[in-house]
């Protein structure tokens, strides 16, 4: 089943609710976690899962994608027929861009029809977590499905954001509505509603037939959850999968985190820094892979002033030095350096970020290369920090890529 299944993954969004850290860069290919992409998760679940015909949608500001793609997964042999493929919007059907998930792959459906794949598996490239794909595609085939819908609980005060369903003893979905404003609890579970992680199976001919009658319809907004879910619910077996109550490889954390906006970002992020982290990085026959640059070891050393570089409860990339300083609670990637006597607190740094001499920072993003002068403090008085950053309504401060300090 695996090897007559093709795989798409959606990368084409804006990001804009994760503004300023998608300004040069598409949402998926935002760094995470000190070595990481975004897409990379998404990309390492493929690979792990024994997929290896893999289509990646681009449009928004591609460039930073197509060339993490091109240095950290050139991995396939294409004379095998294996491929991870960036797909750039091409207008194949009209004068337009993307304008919905749904008309991202309908703009795409010679894709599918030289595939010659029998089921397709249609993915984001933007969320945080770790799933085997192949049992899901196994459910799809137990439960004679022609669509299938990974999905999870989640608390109820959250649900609003996703699509919500419900489901019979079978697995059926027997409703699905996208982003409700009022959500109906799980029976088992009245603090907690069941809702799509937007992965999804399609018997490919029923995609390539449905996108195409999707595209004739002015009313659609070309949206998988809003249009072509709940059309075919109505006409065609469209079942669950319970994301980490299968029997996949994965440890079953039931880690899954949508990254769209700072705050959720910024959370998924320190995640990493408990003491159990709830996605464990540390799988030995699960590995995230990522682009891996040469650089020397982190290390901590003494300041100008005698003081020791500290270190405490953080992630260190390769090139970082912290230097007479001290970091805590914070996440670093490579190549930065952080001079004497200054204070880094439950912060995330992108790679080659240059802190000066007596700076303080809390509950700070800071883009890669930007470089901060001696004595500044930031995330101390957000009224202050509001005038020259983005700061979000939870309070981290937003450092942009390329800002130049007075």
């Amino acid at each position: 089943m695996i090897d007559n299944t093709l795989t798409i993954i959606l990368a084409g969004g804006e990001g804009s609710r994760l503004q300023p850290l998608t300004k040069f860069r598409a949402k998926p290919s935002v760094p995470f976690g000190g070595k990481y992409r975004i897409i990379d998760f998404t990309l390492t679940n493929c690979l792990h899962s024994g997929l290896r015909r893999i289509l990646v949608l681009t449009q928004y500001k591609s460039h930073s994608l197509q060339k993490h793609l091109r240095d950290g997964w050139s991995i396939f042999n294409p004379e095998l027929g294996e491929y991870i493929t960036p797909v750039p919007a091409q207008m194949r059907h009209g004068n337009k861009w993307y304008q919905g998930t749904a008309d991202a792959i309908h703009q795409n459906n010679y894709l599918l029809e030289r595939s010659d794949a029998e089921w397709t598996l249609i993915l984001s490239g933007d969320h945080i977590y770790r799933m085997d794909y192949a049992s899901m595609l196994e459910t799809h085939k137990a439960l004679k499905a022609d669509v299938t819908v990974a999905c999870m609980k989640v608390p109820l005060k959250e649900a609003s954001q996703f699509g919500v369903m419900s489901t019979d003893k079978n697995q059926r979905i027997n409703k699905f509505e996208e982003k409700p404003e009022h959500v109906e609890p799980c029976l088992d579970s009245p603090d907690q509603a069941l809702v799509s992680m937007g992965i999804y199976i399609f018997s490919t001919k029923l995609l390539i037939e449905e996108l195409e009658n999707d595209s004739h319809d002015e009313t659609s907004s070309h949206d998988f959850g809003k249009d072509i879910l709940p059309k075919l619910m109505q006409t065609h077996n469209v079942c669950a999968h319970y994301f980490g109550e299968d029997k996949g490889r994965v440890t079953p954390d039931k880690y899954w985190r949508d990254v769209g906006t700072i705050e959720s970002y910024y959370q998924a992020n320190m995640d990493l820094l408990k003491a159990i982290p709830a996605l464990d990085l540390y799988q030995n026959d699960w590995p995230i892979r990522s682009y891996q640059a040469q650089t020397p070891p982190a290390r901590a050393v003494p300041g100008i002033s005698g003081n020791e570089g500290v270190f405490i409860n953080s992630i260190l990339s390769g090139g970082t030095i912290i230097s007479g300083s001290n970091v805590s609670h914070s996440v670093l990637f490579q190549n930065v350096f952080i001079d004497d006597n200054s204070i880094v607190e439950n912060s995330v740094l992108f790679d080659s970020v240059k802190v000066g001499r007596n700076v303080k920072l809390n509950k700070c993003i800071i883009d890669k290369g930007v470089e901060i002068p001696n004595n500044e403090l930031i995330g101390y008085d957000l009224e202050k920090d509001r005038e020259r950053f983005t700061v979000s309504e939870d309070g981290i401060v937003v450092v942009p890529q390329g800002y130049t300090f007075n």
